[in-house]
C-alpha cells in the first residue's frame, strides 16, 4: 500500500488555489485502491513559532522530560511520524508575501530535528527520510517561477533534500490574479501536467 501524506496551508481552505491544485491530484491517487491518504491542513493546526523552551524539550532525554516537556515533544514526534510513514508528500503551497506561509514554516520547523530526520557529520548534514519522494503544487498570484522573487523553490527544495527527501517535482499555476484568461491557461497547464504525473 501507499502511503501519501498531503499538506495543505492555503488560508482559504480546500478554496485555496494550491488546495485545488492538490485535491485535483490526490482524486487520481485515490482512484487506486491500494493508495492511502492522510490529509493535515496546517493552517487550522494554528502551530505556535518554534521556542526556545519546545527545542530544549527535545534535546532533554526523555526519561528527563516534566510533563510540559513531554507535552511539547510530543508535538514535534507526531508530525515527524506522520512524515516517517508516508512514501509520498504532496505540498499544497500558496505564494504569501514571496515566501511559504508561516504556518507551514512552523510545521517544517517540527520536521527538522537532529537525530531523527537528519544527522550532522564530518561532510555535513545527511537526511534521513529516505526512500520518499514529494510533490509541491504552488499557487501564485503573479508570475514568479525562475525569478528572483521565487523564493520558494529554492527553499522548499533545500528543505526537503535537508531532510533526505531528493525526488521532488512542482506544479506551478501562475498568474492568477492576472486576469480570468491567464488563470485559466495556468489552471489548464497545471492539470497537464497532473495527468502526465498521476500517469507516468
Amino acid at each position: 500500500m501507499k502511503k501519501v501524506l498531503a499538506i495543505f496551508s492555503s488560508l482559504n481552505g480546500s478554496e485555496g488555489n494550491s488546495s485545488k491544485l492538490a485535491n485535483e491530484y490526490l482524486s487520481k491517487l485515490g482512484k487506486d485502491d491500494s493508495v492511502r491518504i492522510n490529509r493535515v491542513d496546517v493552517a487550522s493546526l494554528a502551530l505556535p513559532h518554534l521556542t526556545g523552551e519546545e527545542m530544549q524539550a527535545w534535546m532533554t532525554e526523555a526519561s528527563e522530560r516534566n510533563e510540559s516537556q513531554q507535552a511539547l515533544v510530543k508535538v514535534s514526534d507526531d508530525i515527524v511520524e506522520a512524515v516517517k510513514e508516508a512514501d509520498e508528500i504532496v505540498l499544497a503551497v500558496p505564494m504569501y508575501n514571496f515566501g511559504i506561509p508561516s504556518s507551514l514554516k512552523a510545521y517544517f520547523d517540527r520536521v527538522a530535528r537532529a537525530g531523527i530526520t537528519f544527522k550532522y557529520t564530518e561532510t555535513g548534514p545527511v537526511g534521513l527520510l529516505e526512500n520518499k519522494s514529494a510533490t509541491v503544487f504552488a499557487a501564485r498570484g503573479g508570475v514568479y517561477a525562475g525569478s528572483d522573487f521565487d523564493t520558494q523553490t529554492p527553499y522548499l527544495k533545500h528543505f526537503l533534500n535537508f531532510v533526505g527527501i531528493n525526488n521532488v517535482k512542482f506544479v506551478y499555476a501562475e498568474g492568477l490574479n492576472m486576469g480570468e484568461e491567464q488563470a485559466n491557461e495556468a489552471f489548464s497547464a497545471a492539470s497537464e501536467k497532473i495527468i502526465e504525473l498521476t500517469n507516468g
